[in-house]
Order: structure tokens, then C-alpha cells, then sequence
């Protein structure tokens, strides 16, 4: 091997070695406000859920990718089964265009998405990652809905949201070119008088900070879903959390500013 091909593959080894500490960097700056603990709590680490239909969920869905090229993706939406559950001809009518994927899970939890976005390994399927941001995927923005399983098993706002912080750096990690559009715990229960209902405003506080307007974007359209009153309407939402045809019109139609314009449209 000639000298300047010595040169030539230092400096591109250096290349490569800086785009990675680069990567790193920006996956660590995000969320700057909720850093990482040294000791990370359940919600901030991945982990392979202990729940059959999520399992089954995932396989689904990880078959699904494989028969997608998810190159072309703009928009992403990654979360539980508020947004999983988002109704086909609303989801068509706003993102059909778009070339949207959902990435969502029903029963979905921080430290499920955070396995389920860890790259793929050839060891043991609990300690793998899932492999379902794959390397291709690289969309202009990734609308996040996620925390509001966690604040069942867990109501310490600051662990939820340093769960979702963790999501958040993840997706940079994964595409630090993709925006994020952080979207707030959809308010749940008929009225204030549910207990989570604070515990998720308190998360929300949390989580707007990691807003820097830059590549983290924030967003609360809970508050349109609910009556002058504070109460949250069977017709809006049957169960009180999962929205009805209804209410998925008003959350589309609540996020649809921002995401057009992150989108560039």
C-alpha cells in the first residue's frame, strides 16, 4: 500500500471517528434540561417486555417493516395505542401523503420503545435491540405521544419523564437529522377528579423542556379535547382515554400546524 493510500484511509477512518463522537454528541444534547442519571431508572433503560400481546405486536410489526422501504418516510409516528389506535381514514386524509409510518404499539411503555428502537443483535431476544428504527430511516420529523402506561405502573413524574427524554435522544441517536415533535400525556378520565390526570400534567411540565425549538419540538393538544369544565366526554373519548373517531379528528387537526410547517410544507 502506497503512502498516500495511508493517508487517505487515516483521514477517512478520522472522518468516520468524528461523524460518530458528533452523533453522540447531538444524541446527548437533546433533552439537555432531563439529562440521562447515573443509575437510570427502569423507564430510561430498553427492555423486552414481560407481555405476550406486546411481544406479538412487535413481530407484527417488525414483519410489516421488512416489507417496506422506509427510505422514502417523511414523517414517523412512534408511541402507544393512542396513536396506533389513530383512525385509518383520518390517518390517510392527514399523512397518506406523506409518506407516514407508524411505528406505534398498543400497551406500548418508554423501555419498550427504547428496546424496540435498539438496533438489532445476534445474541439472546431478550437482551437484542429490536431493530425497528432501521438504518434507512431518516424522516424530517418523528411525532411522539408516549408515557401515559408508564404513569400506571410508575406516578413519579420525573422517572416518566426522564423516560421519555431518553426516547427522544434515542431517535437522534438513531437519525440526528430527524426533528422531533414531543407531543404531551393526553389527559385521561372523565373529569380532574382522576389522579393520573395530574400525574401526566406533572410529566408535561418535564417534558416541555426538552423544547429547544431547534431540533426538539413540544406540543399539549390535551386541553382541546376536554370541556370548559376540565371533563373529558364519553363522545370524545368511550373510555375516557382512547379517542373516538371524534376526538382523533380534533387531535389531527390540533397537531396539523406544526406538523406542516417542521415539515417544511
Amino acid at each position: 500500500m502506497t503512502r498516500r493510500c495511508c493517508f487517505a484511509l487515516v483521514g477517512l477512518l478520522a472522518l468516520l471517528v468524528a461523524s460518530a463522537a458528533q452523533t453522540q454528541a447531538q444524541a446527548q444534547e437533546a433533552c439537555a434540561a432531563l439529562p440521562a442519571r447515573p443509575v437510570p431508572s427502569r423507564e430510561s433503560r430498553p427492555e423486552y417486555i414481560e407481555w405476550q400481546p406486546w411481544r406479538d405486536s412487535v413481530a407484527a410489526l417488525s414483519q410489516r417493516l421488512a416489507g417496506i422501504d422506509t427510505s422514502h418516510a417523511r414523517l414517523v409516528f412512534l408511541g402507544d395505542s393512542i396513536l396506533d389506535g389513530f383512525q385509518a381514514d383520518l390517518f390517510r386524509q392527514f399523512y397518506g401523503h406523506r409518506a407516514a409510518v407508524n411505528l406505534s404499539i398498543a400497551g406500548d411503555i418508554t423501555q419498550g420503545v427504547l428496546w424496540r428502537l435498539s438496533p438489532r443483535r445476534a445474541t439472546a431476544q431478550d437482551q437484542a435491540g429490536g431493530g425497528q428504527w432501521p438504518a434507512s430511516l431518516k424522516p424530517r420529523l418523528a411525532v411522539v405521544l408516549l408515557g401515559t402506561n408508564n404513569t400506571l405502573q410508575n406516578r413519579d413524574a420525573a422517572e416518566v419523564a426522564l423516560g421519555i427524554a431518553e426516547v427522544v435522544r434515542m431517535i437522534r441517536r438513531r437519525s440526528p437529522t430527524t426533528r422531533i415533535l414531543l407531543v404531551g400525556i393526553l389527559p385521561r378520565g372523565a373529569d380532574t377528579s382522576e389522579p393520573l390526570r395530574a400525574v401526566g400534567a406533572r410529566v408535561n411540565d418535564l417534558i416541555a423542556r426538552c423544547a429547544d425549538n431547534a431540533t426538539v419540538f413540544y406540543t399539549n393538544p390535551g386541553p382541546m379535547l376536554l370541556d370548559g369544565q376540565g371533563r373529558l366526554a364519553e363522545l370524545i373519548a368511550p373510555d375516557r382515554l382512547h379517542p373516538s373517531w371524534i376526538g382523533y379528528a380534533i387531535l389531527a387537526a390540533a397537531l396539523e400546524p406544526q406538523i406542516r410547517h417542521l415539515l417544511g410544507e
